[in-house]
Order: C-alpha cells, then sequence, then structure tokens
C-alpha cells in the first residue's frame, strides 16, 4: 500500500457524508487520483477544512492496489485560486479546464506539463484580460501532452492553396488544416469534411507551436478556443458539460 505526498488539482467533488468527501484529484506526479477523504470537513483535521475545486494543495493519500478509491490522509491547502470564485469569465475558464483533465486524461497516468500548464493557467486567471489566453494555452498543451496536437499546415500543398484564401479548411477527422481545392470538381481532398476557420485563427495556433509570443487581436484567440474547444469535443466523442458554460451555445 504505497503512501504518496505530491501537489494536486482538485478537479471534482462528492459528498460522502456529512463529514467526509470523494474526490477526484490531478495530482503532478501520479495523475488523476480517485479517493475517499474520511473527516475533510470537520474544522480541527488533516484537510484544511475540506477540498474545494479547483483549489491546490499538498496531498497525502495511500493507493491499493485493486481498489478505485485511494485513501486521502491530508490535504494541505496552498492556493485558492480566488479569481475563479469572484470573476465569472475566470471561472467558465477553470471549470472547462478542469472537464479537459477529467475527459483526457486516465487515473494513475502522470502528466506533470499538463499539470504545470493548468497550475500557471489558472494562476493567470487572476487578471480578466489573461483569460482567453491562458484558457487557449492550456489548451493547446493539453492536445500537445496528450498526442493530438493538430496540424496547422507547414506542408507546401496546403499553405499554397491556403495563401490564396481567406479562410482555410479544418478536418477533426483528418486532425488539422488540409487542403482545400474547392475549386476542383476532381479533387478527393475538397470532399473531406470540416470547419472553415479564418487564417488568423490557424496563425494563433502556429504561434503557440512555434513557442513564439500570441501577439494577435482578441477575436482571433476566442476563435482559436473555440476551434480547439470544437476539436476536443470531437475527440473525446461528446460535449463536456462545461463547454457550453465557457464558450455559449455556438462553438464553431
Amino acid at each position: 500500500m504505497p503512501t504518496i505526498t505530491d501537489i494536486a488539482v482538485c478537479i471534482r467533488t462528492w459528498d460522502f457524508s456529512e463529514t467526509s468527501q470523494t474526490v477526484s484529484l490531478f495530482v503532478r506526479e501520479h495523475g488523476i487520483v480517485r479517493g475517499l477523504a474520511k473527516g475533510s470537513r470537520r474544522e480541527k483535521g488533516a484537510f484544511s477544512g475540506g477540498i474545494d475545486v479547483l483549489t491546490r494543495g499538498q496531498v497525502v493519500a495511500i493507493i491499493k492496489s485493486g481498489r478505485d478509491l485511494a485513501t486521502i490522509t491530508a490535504w494541505h491547502l496552498q492556493e485558492m485560486y480566488r479569481s475563479v470564485r469572484q470573476n465569472l469569465a475566470a471561472n467558465r475558464a477553470g471549470l472547462y479546464m478542469a472537464d479537459l483533465v477529467h475527459h483526457m486524461l486516465i487515473d494513475h497516468d502522470p502528466h506533470p506539463q499538463v499539470f504545470d500548464a493548468f497550475a500557471t493557467s489558472l494562476g493567470q486567471l487572476e487578471e480578466s484580460s489573461n483569460v482567453d489566453l491562458s484558457l487557449l494555452q492550456f489548451q493547446w498543451t493539453l492536445l500537445t501532452e496528450t498526442g493530438y496536437q493538430p496540424r496547422i499546415g507547414g506542408d507546401l500543398k496546403v499553405d499554397e492553396v491556403s495563401d490564396r484564401r481567406s479562410t482555410v479548411l479544418f478536418s477533426p477527422l483528418a486532425g488539422g488544416v488540409v487542403a482545400d481545392d474547392a475549386g476542383s470538381s476532381n479533387s478527393a481532398e475538397s470532399k473531406i469534411e470540416g470547419w472553415r476557420v479564418r487564417r488568423q485563427t490557424i496563425e494563433v495556433l502556429r504561434s503557440l507551436q512555434g513557442g513564439e509570443p500570441v501577439a494577435h487581436d482578441a477575436r482571433s484567440i476566442n476563435r482559436a478556443n473555440r476551434l480547439l474547444a470544437a476539436y476536443f469535443r470531437q475527440i473525446i466523442g461528446r460535449e463536456p458539460p462545461t463547454m457550453r458554460w465557457a464558450f455559449g451555445e455556438r462553438i464553431v
């Protein structure tokens, strides 16, 4: 029965009793860990008064082989991320990011770079102007680290076609931007189903891919966020519950 001590962000909670909780924690070196925190809601105890969604802390847990739930023995609160409790846009972004972690990662599969990006993005939500950019950077990191980074050009054929038009074709089934020979009735690729997106949106993603500062207007960043959200929806196979909360009725 290994005991782990690590930093974690809480992404789900369920009431177990008046004084206890079951929780889902995104743990930096151990991935998603689901556990039972007995007595976590008691004022005097080792849980800082309870474990709340979108808080970061140091967790101590006993992971038992063959059991779905670990035993959470301590939670030492480190960061409350007050902005997600005080600012509506930050709340929407934070809950959506937690939802993506829940749907994209499997239990006990470590992704420290995703954890760092998650914690960093939550911290950046303190500034309202950073919400869209922080969310975009997190979505991109999660796609990259899980092997789903979209292809956004770079081959000659795609660039030759896209450079002649104000929009490009993004195919979620093909995993990114595809050549769009709409003017050729005999082109097989023209029959690929996808979403038509502005070139500026793809340029935002290219900046992320190249590790460059995202020096684009707010509308382009918002469109890039929505495009990646729609791509996540296709990957997951259904719409995460918080997606409409974060983006409204229309994604792309």
